[in-house]
């Protein structure tokens, strides 16, 4: 008799269970990223970086937010307007958010730093191709001293292009098309 009544329990429980669960059909998910080691709820700047929808981006450039979650949304406009900076308006946005980055930059590799060690890493910086983007876009508007000083403040924080021959062949190539660039003008 007990087992019947056990049971009985069991089934009268999961039909309250299931039917308070169908009555709210809006499914919320928290969700949570590690900063500084410590979990921490996402934020509508994280939630923009990672949309790919640049208006998005641009709507919560200003927002206050963790550092690091700063840094890629600067770094994910600079990805989403250089590939179309054949654009001007896209090309000065490119350009201003990634001068900001780099204004900004000696504070969130702070927080980058102190981030990846938190989380077990060796606290080197990640390639941040923000700076070479802004290289290769002055170079290409042939402000070519701009592009040089970019390329030394990457150096200056450590950072690697991916490229063999680092910023510092950068350098040296923006100093040749420079100097071309002289020689078709005398």
């Amino acid at each position: 008799m007990f087992w019947l009544l056990a049971l009985a329990i069991v089934l009268v429980v999961v039909w309250q269970v299931t039917k308070l669960a169908g009555k709210d059909k809006r499914a919320t998910v928290t969700k949570w990223t590690m900063r500084g080691g410590q979990p921490r709820l996402v934020d509508e700047v994280f939630e923009a970086s990672t949309s790919g929808d640049l208006s998005r981006m641009l709507s919560v450039l200003d927002k206050p937010t963790h550092p690091v979650d700063h840094h890629y949304l600067l770094l994910s406009i600079v990805e989403q307007t250089y590939p179309r900076r054949g654009d001007p308006k896209m090309r000065n946005l490119c350009e201003e958010v990634a001068w900001r980055h780099l204004r900004e930059f000696p504070e969130l590799a702070e927080a980058l730093i102190a981030d990846d060690k938190a989380s077990g890493g060796t606290g080197i910086l990640p390639q941040v191709p923000t700076f070479q983007k802004l290289a290769t876009l002055l170079t290409q508007q042939e402000r070519f001293e701009e592009a040089v000083n970019v390329c030394e403040r990457a150096i200056a924080f450590g950072l690697s292009d991916g490229t063999k021959s680092g910023y510092e062949g950068r350098i040296e190539r923006i100093r040749k098309k420079q100097r071309r660039k002289r020689e078709e003008a005398s």
